[in-house]
């Protein structure tokens, strides 16, 4: 049976930030995103993470593409991706994939993390990709790592489906053999560990663009590094993600909205899931 995800048990979840709290107590993020052509999905995706309150960000990006992080978001840390000095293991969470491109390089970091790091992980787009050209690297997957696949992206993976429904099953059944979480992206998008399933209840078409799941990326990176669970980061990000799109259309229209302006919201969606109204 699919559960509704409600505002309700997103307010039972979220930790109300201690006054003695300091930023280690909130962790620290690692985004490998971006590529030359691609660094707004870096941008996206940080800004995200970063207004999802994580205590520390670092971003790992292309040598020539770092003053575009340096200007555009201050409060992040950047790696650059020719650096062999990434050690996995100094960070909290870390996600991976958003406009990363498929290349030599972009698979040897997606491999190094695969192998070296033990904790849940956060897959999305080129990610995803490079896993479904290369099926042997499902194996390497750390236990309770977050999937966040469209449609194709999941079909790529899993073999092709022939109805949402199909796909849904075949979602619940893949994160139950793996131990994972899959975040199946949609006019619904479905959140499952294998033994439960949500169905998300917020959202809007304004979020058919480029952009959207770069962002969520970025959402559930902070709130796995935030000693959040694998699961529960999952639903916090799916649901205020789509929440702070609601509220934007107070402003927007469906086509008028841009991801950036949804970004902007997420302190809105924190604040009112905690007052639960």
């Amino acid at each position: 049976m699919i559960k509704k995800l409600i505002q309700s048990e997103i307010k039972s979840i979220l930790k109300i930030r201690k006054p003695d709290s300091n930023k280690k107590t909130y962790g620290h993020a690692l985004l490998v995103v971006g590529s030359k052509g691609k660094m707004g999905a870096a941008i996206i995706s940080a800004r995200a993470c970063l207004r999802s309150g994580v205590g520390l960000l670092t971003v790992n990006i292309p040598l020539e593409e770092r003053q575009i992080i340096q200007i555009s978001i201050p409060e992040a840390m950047i790696i650059e991706r020719e650096s062999k000095e990434l050690n996995t293991d100094f960070f909290s969470a870390i996600g991976i994939g958003s406009g990363l491109g498929i290349s030599k390089k972009t698979e040897e970091i997606l491999v190094k993390i695969l192998e070296d790091y033990k904790q849940p992980i956060v897959l999305d787009a080129d990610a995803l990709n490079m896993i479904s050209l290369k099926k042997n690297l499902l194996k390497k997957i750390p236990y309770g790592t977050i999937l966040t696949p469209h449609q194709k992206e999941f079909d790529r993976l899993f073999g092709n489906h022939i109805s949402s429904d199909e796909r849904i099953q075949s979602a619940i059944k893949k994160a139950k053999e793996m131990n994972c979480i899959i975040v199946l992206k949609g006019h619904k998008t479905i959140i499952t560990d294998g033994t439960e399933a949500f169905q998300n209840s917020t959202g809007n078409a304004g979020l058919a663009k480029g952009g959207s799941g770069d962002a969520l990326t970025g959402m559930i990176t902070a709130f796995l590094a935030s000693n959040y669970t694998a699961l529960e980061s999952a639903k916090l990000g799916v649901f205020l993600h789509g929440f702070a799109a609601d509220y934007t259309l107070k402003k927007q229209s469906m086509e008028s909205m841009l991801i950036t302006d949804v970004i902007e919201n997420i302190g809105y969606s924190f604040k009112s899931c905690l007052k639960g109204n």
